[in-house]
């Protein structure tokens, strides 16, 4: 065992091995390597020759503000240097690394200055100018987030809070709060509409999940059969189902003079549905959680609610991160679906830009774009938890 530790396969016994050990795996390997390489071939000469990108140039603003007020958009790029650099300011309290801007870094960052500029470009020279303002941002704060980590090595607690208080700043900043001209929720559409969705829905529906499941598991019948009752009844319904209620039957039930907007309407939707399912998850960790451990903590004198909130939620929460994670990121592509009930998301700013007769047949170019968009949400959040997990 010693010597397979210390001596580990070489890449050409590997590919040995594993690839070509047996005549099956060796006509596998062909077969998967001919069509890798067709793939490739295809998909690269598609992307390089055939794809006219300009239909993404010209919608840039439209993928990502939507229809937003263009003489308020000085809000949008307020709050994207914001967010940009407070990622960075994280980055830094957060990084293990003393030499934040290594060479893989910085190629990584010239790499990203490349791509912010041929952004802007197809809108403005102004608006490169913006993003790579924005970029230096990011690194200042980087730096400034390291050399508080050097000072104050506890700061990382307060990230959590200072993010909270971030989101309903630029919240209101994009609302209209602070004496500005308002912007209804209605008005949002676009990658922004998605982010907006998916944050609030997946910031009311992680308590809502976890009190259905401590509900489940109650002493008390009546609390347990209703949060039993609630999550089947919910797991069973289609989401684009509950959808479809929350825009057309609420306002049947509401006083004719109370008008819900539809953006909170449909946040109200996938809440209810994440809750069931992420009730299930944290049922999983909560059983997983021995019994020994509340037996130890009531013998050190904690009565009920202690034991829960000290001892048994944050080990049952730590051993279902994982699927937690995967049930936000499943939130965040199931807001694909307000395309569906009338508002104009990330695709549904897409089906609009390809019904202009000028980007008519351009569903490639489109939708390999947005689902780059989708790709990158997802990864981030599952590249974090992992390094929670890590953590």
């Amino acid at each position: 065992m010693s010597n397979a530790i210390s001596n580990p396969l070489s890449p050409i016994n590997w590919i040995k091995k594993n690839l070509f050990n047996s005549w099956f795996n060796t006509v596998l390997t062909l077969v998967s390597l001919v069509f890798i390489i067709w793939f490739g071939n295809s998909l690269i000469a598609w992307i390089l020759v055939q794809a006219q990108w300009e239909v993404i140039g010209a919608n840039l603003r439209l993928f990502f503000v939507g229809q937003y007020p263009v003489n308020l958009l000085w809000r949008t790029w307020i709050s994207l240097g914001i967010i940009l650099s407070l990622i960075g300011f994280s980055w830094g309290n957060l990084s293990k690394f003393n030499n934040l801007f290594n060479p893989v870094n910085l190629t990584f960052l010239c790499l990203v200055t490349v791509v912010l500029a041929l952004l802007g470009v197809p809108i403005s020279l102004i608006s490169s100018a913006k993003l790579l303002g924005i970029l230096v941002s990011f690194v200042i704060f980087a730096l400034i987030g390291q050399k508080i980590k050097q000072n104050f090595p506890n700061f990382s607690n307060w990230l959590s809070l200072i993010w909270g208080l971030t989101f309903f700043f630029l919240l209101g900043l994009l609302q209209g709060a602070f004496f500005l001209r308002p912007v209804r929720l209605d008005d949002f559409s676009g990658l922004i509409l998605t982010i907006f969705v998916a944050i609030i829905s997946i910031f009311l529906s992680f308590p809502f999940g976890v009190l259905l499941a401590l509900g489940r598991q109650s002493a008390l019948p009546i609390i347990r059969w209703l949060s039993i009752a609630y999550i089947e009844l919910i797991r069973g319904l289609p989401l684009i189902g509950i959808l479809f209620m929350a825009q057309v039957m609420v306002p049947l039930v509401l006083p004719q003079d109370m008008r819900i907007q539809r953006v909170i309407r449909a946040i109200a939707g996938f809440t209810l549905f994440s809750a069931a399912y992420l009730a299930e998850n944290v049922r999983g960790g909560l059983q997983s959680i021995p019994k020994g451990q509340t037996e130890a903590a009531k013998a050190l004198g904690l009565n009920s609610f202690f034991v829960l909130i000290l001892v048994v939620l944050p080990q049952a929460l730590k051993v279902v991160i994982p699927t937690i994670v995967g049930q936000f990121i499943s939130l965040f592509k199931d807001t694909s679906l307000l395309a569906i009930v009338g508002l104009v998301d990330l695709l549904g700013i897409s089906q609009s830009i390809l019904a202009n007769p000028k980007f008519i047949g351009r569903y490639g170019e489109v939708y390999v774009f947005v689902a780059a968009i989708y790709w990158l949400f997802c990864y981030s959040m599952s590249f974090l938890s992992r390094q929670l997990e890590k953590k």
